[in-house]
């Protein structure tokens, strides 16, 4: 998957990041985007929690109820915050050098999360599969389709968030100071890999899952490396969430926005390993499908 010749497109996102590419700046950097994030998070669900009710408070840490929910997946905007004056004050760099011209981002977006529709619609006329298990309806239809449009800025801010921080500005940094790509595309990935490590929730299936992220973010990094802008990593990450958090959500965690339930928890091995093989076939098939879409 390393080809150097292939990431030439890399090179705009990564140039501004050239004249600042010591290793301090990027530390620095990544503890002000995490304390950013966590101080103006802290103070949201303190506001918050002072002005709702007790279901909240449970909302809140689990996502559990469509308003919390909705809080959680915006205070990832706080992320961007973090990044933008990150890249500012250690690289004197544009957030908007961090995600690439806007145009070109989402031209790409568009093409890709079109692309991504479309196998989505063929994957709908696959002969009927079943989970083992029926579905569990989440929340009513019309409640649902009510919430989806602030639901799917939701999503897209988290999505664009995560990729902004480590297809954005940690990659870059990591280019500038080193050469070779299996770095660069590797260190973020594991971070986000790890990011997604749950032991509470996933049980024996939490090192599954957080390699399952580490290869999707292998992947994402791949794809903005070929790409020259955020906008196809990001239309894969809001495809993927999409599905993940509106419309087939865990009952684990984070399940307050979605349509239904999956009839298994995180940690049920015998059903949701079988299913991760599923979801990591899903997950090569959307990155190529990507890769065809953004070709010139």
């Amino acid at each position: 998957m390393v080809d150097n010749l292939a990431y030439g497109a890399h090179e705009a996102l990564v140039a501004p990041a050239r004249p600042k590419p010591q290793i301090w700046r990027l530390l620095l950097g990544v503890g002000l985007i995490a304390a950013v994030s966590y101080a103006l998070t802290s103070v949201t669900f303190l506001l918050v929690l002072n002005l709702a009710e007790g279901a909240w408070i449970e909302g809140l840490i689990d996502g559990g109820n469509p308003p919390a929910m909705l809080v959680l997946l915006a205070s990832f905007a706080f992320l961007v915050l973090g990044v933008a004056l990150a890249a500012r004050w250690f690289q004197q760099r544009s957030l908007q050098s961090v995600i690439g011209p806007m145009g070109l981002l989402v031209r790409q977006f568009r093409r890709v999360f079109s692309f991504l529709l479309v196998l989505a619609f063929a994957v709908l006329l696959l002969p009927p599969y079943s989970l083992g298990l029926p579905l569990v309806p989440n929340l009513e239809f019309g409640h649902w389709l009510g919430l989806l449009p602030l639901s799917l800025a939701a999503v897209l801010i988290q999505t664009g968030a995560e990729e902004i921080v480590f297809r954005g500005y940690l990659q870059q940094a990591l280019a500038a100071r080193f050469r070779s790509p299996l770095l660069w595309l590797v260190a973020p990935s594991v971070l986000f890999g790890l990011a997604h490590y749950m032991p509470i929730e996933a049980g024996e299936n939490a090192v599954l899952i957080c390699l399952w992220a580490m290869t999707f973010g292998l992947l994402m990094a791949d794809l903005t490396a070929r790409a020259g802008t955020l906008g196809p990593a990001i239309a894969v990450h809001f495809f993927n969430n999409i599905v993940a958090l509106l419309v087939f959500a865990s009952p684990s965690s984070l399940s307050g926005l979605g349509l239904y339930l999956l009839p298994y928890e995180m940690s049920d091995t015998e059903h949701l390993r079988p299913w991760m093989l599923v979801d990591c076939a899903m997950m090569l098939v959307s990155w190529l499908v990507a890769r065809l879409a953004i070709r010139r």
